[in-house]
């Protein structure tokens, strides 16, 4: 048992996942720091407030925090952005490198029934 948890931990599918979910929370922690520290700080000296967490609409006695879901948003949109110029950049060096998608072959089906005729063949043969 012990053996098959280390090969099934070794996996290159579950290694790579692994450092991609480390590299994805440290870069939210960038993208954090860039949003309150520089982009809010912007917004609070064009708007006046020093970011959109202060907005908030009172109703009665309960008070909705739109300004968190603003802030959040502009996280959001700032990391799409991010990701969207890096996948551009890497399709980019993937063309200039020569590198083509994979061709799509035949579909499962097709493959099945050629197995099937092959074996009528076979058969007949």
């Amino acid at each position: 048992m012990l053996q098959d948890f280390k090969k099934f931990i070794m996996k290159g599918n579950l290694v790579t996942l692994a450092v991609a979910f480390i590299i994805g929370v440290e870069f939210s922690r960038v993208v954090g720091a860039f949003t309150n520290g520089i982009v809010m700080r912007i917004v609070g000296a064009i708007a006046g407030k020093p970011s959109f967490d202060d907005l908030t609409l009172k109703i009665g006695k309960g008070v909705i925090l739109y300004g968190t879901f603003l802030t959040a948003l502009v996280n959001f949109v700032i990391v799409a952005f991010v990701l969207f110029l890096i996948i551009k950049a890497y399709d980019k060096m993937q063309a200039a490198m020569g590198v083509k998608e994979a061709e799509e072959g035949p579909n499962e089906a097709d493959l099945l029934a050629e197995i099937r005729d092959l074996l009528k063949a076979q058969r007949s043969a």
